[in-house]
């Protein structure tokens, strides 16, 4: 039975805080397993979400990215069906069936809000120099703007990559991306960075 499917998390060891150059994404935690020096040949991608269209949208994007950058990966929406997600004997004959090296699991762990004070800002209206009165007027007037509180909805991710040679966590990422309006656009970006990283990390390519 596939260890990483029962404790996805006991091997997870926070490292480092990044800040990632992108408005939407902060990556809280990156891991990789110093002793893992191969690249990935063939990575089966689990999108662990309750509603099938989630799963196929995670699943898609990164397998579109991961071939962008020269490794072979698999969807397991097309070959495990949805009632079977929970059924780690399947999953496992998939593994081996296909011969995939690594297992590439993603999954919604929660949701929180964050509130930021935006200070209020000191601005003046459009000078108007033609006379002394109106250059006067400009400089002692002002106009003040209050601050407000913002609201941003963050959802947190976990993405881990496991050999299947012996079911081990070999990388592992933690992070919280700003939810927008559209789902696809927010997985286009989180795939984006995830990528990356893992690039970053020599994981990808041939």
């Amino acid at each position: 039975m596939l260890s990483f499917l029962r404790n996805p998390f006991g091997l997870l060891i926070s490292v480092a805080i990044l800040l990632v150059a992108c408005a939407t994404t902060q990556i809280n935690s990156v891991w990789k397993d110093p002793s893992y020096q191969a690249r990935p040949a063939r990575v089966m991608v689990i999108g662990v979400a309750k509603k099938p269209l989630k799963r196929r949208l995670f699943e898609d994007e990164f397998v579109s990215q991961l071939k962008a950058r020269g490794t072979e990966a698999i969807a397991s929406y097309t070959v495990l069906a949805d009632k079977k997600q929970d059924d780690q004997a399947e999953i496992l004959a998939k593994v081996k069936e296909l011969a995939a090296d690594t297992v590439l699991i993603t999954r919604l762990v929660s949701k929180k809000t964050v509130q930021t004070f935006v200070p209020g800002s000191i601005y003046y209206p459009p000078p108007y120099y033609g006379t002394w009165p109106d250059y006067y007027g400009y400089g002692y007037r002002h106009m003040h703007s209050p601050g407000y509180i913002a609201e941003d909805e963050y959802a947190i991710f976990e993405t881990n990559l496991y050999e299947t040679r012996n079911d081990q966590l070999i990388w592992a990422a933690s992070s919280a991306t700003v939810i927008g309006e559209k789902d696809q656009d927010m997985i286009k970006s989180y795939v984006g960075i995830m990528v990356n990283i893992m690039a970053g990390h020599g994981l990808l390519g041939k």
